[in-house]
């Protein structure tokens, strides 16, 4: 086998490096899998990257193979489509996706690896993921048929929510974003879209992910009585204002968190195995491309990060294509 292989490390909040890493062979239930794309989350990687992970959260925002430790140096990451070169022989020469890091080759039990559906092409499984968290938060949030609802953020997770949403019949149903490019993504996912002063009010469900204060305030604005905000967002280290005078008990408002680490209550029989696999089935659908905002290549994730974190690049989920790893 190849024992070489390279990995993106944060060296230290806004520093990022190539390292070599060297690997042993698979042993008895794993896998070595040889990557073909990993995508870069730009809310929760360009958070860490910034070095904004409270120590409080150093334990819960551990990725399943992350190396190092908050701030760094640590290697960091979860969107990962690879083929499986060495293993069981049912599973060598499958593309599989995997909550691995930036890396060019890795070894992993087989229990972490789950085949991607042919018919969803390796390019567009990146999105795992996140659409994993969408379906983990619809869970959560149980809309009903002909909801009003509104998705607040237009980010990887917000478009993901509302791409899903979209297929629920008889929903009345906006993304909403300051950020009027986001029109487009929301046309390309089949969904009605409005900047936060032209959103429809009388809601019964708001899925916040802006992460920001405005943007959770007004999803509060947008309920109808007894109606629930999900919150969604990450804030890391940041402390926000939340109103909760005026009308907010008169009108019997919830707002609700969800967090993609808990298979949700309402399905907890279900496991992470069957959400992770019922999320790339989804990704058949074409629409979910519009995800996609941008292409690098691995060596240039160095140079990429700090463009990502500063908004130099806008981007939902940035695809990271491994050319040379053969």
């Amino acid at each position: 086998m190849n024992s070489s292989a390279r990995a993106f490390w944060l060296r230290s909040p806004g520093h990022g490096e190539l390292r070599d890493v060297t690997l042993t062979g698979p042993g008895e239930g794993e896998v070595l899998v040889r990557s073909l794309y990993s995508g870069v989350s730009r809310g929760t990687e360009t958070l860490v990257f910034r070095g904004g992970v409270p120590e409080s959260q150093h334990a819960v925002m551990r990725a399943p193979f992350q190396e190092g430790e908050f701030p760094g140096p640590v290697k960091y990451g979860y969107l990962n489509v690879g083929v499986v070169e060495q293993g069981p022989d049912g599973l060598i020469g499958r593309t599989v996706f995997c909550l691995y890091p930036h890396q060019t080759r890795y070894v992993v039990p087989v229990s972490a690896v789950t085949v991607v559906p042919e018919r969803v092409p390796p390019a567009r499984a990146v999105l795992a993921g996140t659409v994993e968290t969408a379906v983990n938060a619809l869970w959560d949030a149980a809309p009903l048929i002909g909801d009003r609802i509104a998705v607040i953020g237009g980010g990887m997770v917000g478009c993901s929510v509302a791409a899903l949403l979209a297929r629920f019949p008889g929903v009345r149903l906006q993304l909403v974003d300051a950020d009027p490019a986001r029109a487009k993504t929301a046309e390309a996912l089949g969904v009605d879209f409005a900047a936060p002063e032209d959103a429809l009010d009388g809601c019964d469900l708001v899925v916040h992910a802006s992460a920001t204060e405005q943007g959770l305030t007004r999803a509060l604005e947008l309920l109808a009585p007894e109606g629930t905000v999900l919150e969604l967002s990450w804030y890391g280290d940041r402390r926000i204002a939340l109103p909760l005078g005026e009308a907010f008990h008169s009108r019997r408002l919830t707002v609700r968190s969800s967090q993609v680490g808990t298979v949700s209550p309402r399905r907890s029989g279900r496991g992470y195995a069957e959400r992770l696999a019922l999320s790339l089935d989804l990704l058949a659908d074409p629409a979910l491309d519009a995800l996609i905002t941008g292409e690098s290549a691995f060596e240039e994730l160095p140079e990429l990060l700090p463009k990502l974190a500063s908004g130099e690049i806008p981007a939902l989920c940035h695809r990271v294509r491994y050319d040379d790893n053969r």
